[in-house]
């Protein structure tokens, strides 16, 4: 009787598996951009230039700044699990500050990138640490990404 929930559980995550497809030519929604004191929240898109070539947006807002991410990725399918990729890039990134100066650093990122068959989101998560480029600033080891953005074909 124990065994039921867990057959249950495989059973279900096989069936979801084998649905999964990352077929989409872009994505918009929203994006969320974990920083250690900021947590930016507001519109982010993703193009495919390519099958493996993308290009990524964030405009993110907080109480007292605001953010704008431009991020190129290269995107590759996991073998044997249908609509999850992983992704790395690179970017720059501007924080504008209500009663400072501006932040600007290189994002590096890696993620992963899910979308469903038959239900048109895209969900991903990726690590996007910080390099400081101006006097102000500190570099960012723990900064993440989350998005949840409307696939179009």
């Amino acid at each position: 009787m124990k065994k039921l929930p867990f057959v249950f559980i495989l059973t279900l995550l096989f069936t979801a598996n084998g649905k999964a497809q990352t077929n989409y030519s872009a994505a918009l929604g929203i994006g969320i951009d974990l920083y250690d004191e900021f947590t930016f929240f507001g519109p982010s898109g993703k193009y495919f230039f390519s099958e493996k070539h993308v290009g990524q947006a964030h405009f993110g807002i907080e109480d007292n700044a605001t953010i704008i991410t431009a991020l190129y990725s290269f995107h590759k399918q996991f073998i044997g699990a249908k609509g999850l990729r992983w992704y790395v890039g690179a970017g720059p990134s501007i924080i504008l500050l209500k009663d400072s100066d501006n932040i600007f650093s290189l994002r590096p990122h890696a993620g992963l990138d899910f979308k469903i068959d038959g239900v048109p989101i895209v969900l991903n998560f990726d690590w996007r640490p910080a390099i400081a480029l101006s006097e102000v600033g500190e570099n960012e080891v723990g900064a993440f990404g989350f998005g949840f953005q409307f696939a179009f074909n």
